[in-house]
């Protein structure tokens, strides 16, 4: 079995003006006011989600990068 080096999530507008950030591979989930606060809520949840576990539970290299997508909605006139 090969080992991710990334663990995948998309950020996108939530309800009431919050971004919700959400991880493809692992169970977490978070937001944030802000597209920079969601990014750094979700790199915080992400370490505290793996932390004391072996990221191999999860088909994931030991220190995993992180790869984000935004959706986002254009406005039309």
């Amino acid at each position: 079995m090969s080992l991710q080096k990334t663990i995948k999530a998309v950020i996108r507008k939530g309800d009431n003006d919050f971004f919700v950030a959400e991880c493809v591979e692992i169970a977490v989930v978070t937001q944030g006011k802000s597209l920079d606060e969601t990014a750094f809520n979700l790199q915080e949840a992400v370490e505290l989600f793996l932390e004391g576990e072996d990221p191999q539970d999860f088909g994931l290299i030991d220190n995993p990068g992180l790869i984000v997508t935004f959706e986002i909605e254009p406005e039309y006139a």
